[in-house]
């Protein structure tokens, strides 16, 4: 069995230092042009990196304001990795349509995999619906054709699902940030040992491992030491 990783790219210029917290949220809220020399992206281009060093392949997830730029598909492509809907604005099926073709245009291609933006608990961005409903985006997912859901609850031991013919659920995530995770029952240890027997989704957002060297080498250890893979 293996990791399935999912990387959830939310701040177009990371959190730090604070001018790029800045473009972040500016970018988030109204808008703020996509410019590499500022950083646009840059932890998600270091993963990426990463993953593609370690022949590991991933679900790579964006908002709209995090749109891929041309040296990150270069990057995506060349790594196999799964492009998917960072759900943001999840109001209505018809929000959750737009969304998904807005990105689908961007990259020119379809778009197979979802998932949401926040958990229910805060509001996330001006254009963000806080409330987390997996429900609806699971049958909204099998309406548009969708193959996998992976969805925001923290306990990785719970099993996937079906969520239609062909959909594949997988309610949790081990979440690589400990501040999302029951670091005393989840540990890396127990990461390596479950991930040799079945599937479980990692979950990580780059800026927040690279800016602890501690999460960026538990990333390392896992890539080097499992197996990853796509649903689809």
């Amino acid at each position: 069995m293996a990791l399935i990783v999912r990387i959830d790219v939310d701040r177009p210029y990371g959190k730090s230092p604070f001018l790029r917290h800045v473009f972040s949220r500016v970018g988030s809220d109204i808008y703020f042009p996509k410019i590499e020399a500022f950083g646009y992206l840059q932890e998600l281009k270091v993963i990426l990196q990463m993953l593609n060093e370690a022949k590991a392949r991933a679900y790579i997830f964006f908002r709209r304001c995090t749109l891929p730029s041309r040296p990150i598909l270069e990057l995506i492509d060349a790594g196999g990795h799964e492009i998917g809907l960072h759900l943001e604005n999840s109001r209505s099926f018809e929000s959750f349509s737009d969304e998904k073709a807005m990105l689908e245009r961007h990259i020119g291609r379809p778009v197979a995999s979802v998932s949401k933006h926040g958990s229910g608990k805060r509001k996330h961005g001006l254009h963000h619906y806080a409330p987390y409903e997996p429900d609806k985006y699971i049958h909204w997912a099998r309406k548009s054709g969708m193959k996998v859901f992976l969805g925001n609850l923290e306990d990785p031991t719970i099993p996937p699902s079906k969520g239609g013919t062909d959909l594949k659920v997988y309610p949790s995530a081990f979440w690589l940030e400990p501040s999302w995770r029951d670091t005393r029952r989840f540990t890396i240890k127990w990461l390596l040992s479950q991930a040799a027997v079945s599937d479980i989704v990692l979950l990580m957002h780059p800026d927040n491992v690279l800016a602890d060297p501690s999460l960026t080498e538990d990333l390392k250890g896992l890539l080097s030491s499992l197996d990853t893979r796509l649903l689809t």
